[in-house]
């Protein structure tokens, strides 16, 4: 082989090694800033979630993460994350602002007209949507809980959605 000829096949060598590596880099790089970048509203759950079985109590004290109500619980989990939420679910229901409930995206604030105080129409409980249909909330005798919106009394008595992030 003459020389001519190995130095062409060098260059191409290193042109596409060039090439091939810098793809890896710029792949590799995209791949590692996604895997390390988590929505805020993912945060908000995740924070959320290491109160999991935490005591409902109506009307309990913003000052206390030993035991929520459901607005108190969003307050406090937003807040973490620079949100600061008015105190009770109807006051919170009118921040942010209107998303329908096709377009949830995970940290949005889910209303309901449920429990004894419900007419169905009336804003008596609030949630933090978590994607795939679950929502993460508190209430009765499981305390914080993950629910899913799409269940009987959840989709029955769903309102509306905000969004405050």
């Amino acid at each position: 082989m003459n020389m001519h000829k190995i130095i062409k096949k060098v260059i191409i060598a290193g042109v596409a090694a060039t090439i091939g590596f810098g793809t890896f880099a710029i792949e590799g790089t995209n791949t590692a800033q996604a895997a390390t970048t988590t929505s805020v509203g993912q945060k908000v759950i995740n924070y959320g979630e290491k109160y999991m079985g935490t005591p409902y109590k109506f009307g309990a004290s913003t000052s206390t993460t030993r035991n929520f109500d459901c607005s108190s619980f969003m307050k406090h989990i937003f807040k973490k994350y620079g949100v600061d939420l008015p105190r009770t679910s109807v006051q919170q229901s009118k921040v942010g602002h209107a998303v329908s409930k096709s377009n949830l995206k995970k940290g949005d604030l889910v209303f309901f007209s449920s429990g004894s105080r419900a007419t169905g129409r009336n804003i008596t409980h609030v949630a933090v949507y978590m994607g795939g249909g679950k929502i993460l909330h508190t209430y009765g005798g499981p305390g914080v809980t993950i629910s899913d919106l799409n269940s009987s009394n959840w989709k029955r008595t769903y309102i509306k959605a905000r969004r405050v992030l």
